[in-house]
């Protein structure tokens, strides 16, 4: 039976095919994620790399969408650690009592990881939909590094083998 989880997705937009592969590999695995975030198309991104959206604007409606969503999932690229806004969407999201995990995307590494989601984060794992699925669920709140290799002891971090 396949269970559905309300998300949001923080990410680079770059990586949307990131998160769109996300979402199939839970799905397969019987996790059905309705994604919250902004997937901005091509019309509305150069709204926004032009500045025509005001931050004001954009933080009440991310913080709306985000309000909606019962655990923040990160998507960790090689650009997502510079992101002003994807740091701003964790805090957020931690103001909010969200929880937070992130995923390395393929090619991720340890450096990648936002200061906020290094601060706050539940729970940091590989590409793996088991340890994903599990993370999202609470079920478990491992701190991996890409490889799924425990990456440090944090207080109350709880691996998540079967």
């Amino acid at each position: 039976m396949t269970k559905r989880r309300h998300v949001f997705i923080s990410h680079h937009h770059a990586d949307d095919a990131r998160v769109t592969s996300l979402t199939n590999m839970l799905r397969r695995n019987a996790l059905e994620i309705r994604n919250s975030s902004i997937r901005a198309k091509p019309a509305n991104a150069e709204r926004l790399r032009k500045g025509l959206i005001a931050d004001k604007t954009l933080k009440r409606l991310l913080r709306m969408k985000m309000s909606w969503a019962s655990t923040v999932v990160v998507v960790i690229g090689k650009n997502t650690h510079q992101r002003p806004w994807v740091n701003w969407e964790i805090e957020t999201a931690h103001r909010l009592g969200k929880r937070i995990v992130g995923v390395y995307e393929h090619g991720g590494t340890e450096n990648d990881i936002p200061a906020a989601l290094d601060k706050y984060g539940d729970a940091i794992v590989a590409w793996n939909s088991k340890n994903i699925i599990g993370a999202i669920e609470g079920r478990c709140d491992p701190q991996e590094t890409p490889a799924g290799i425990e990456r440090s002891t944090r207080d109350g971090t709880r691996g998540c083998a079967a």
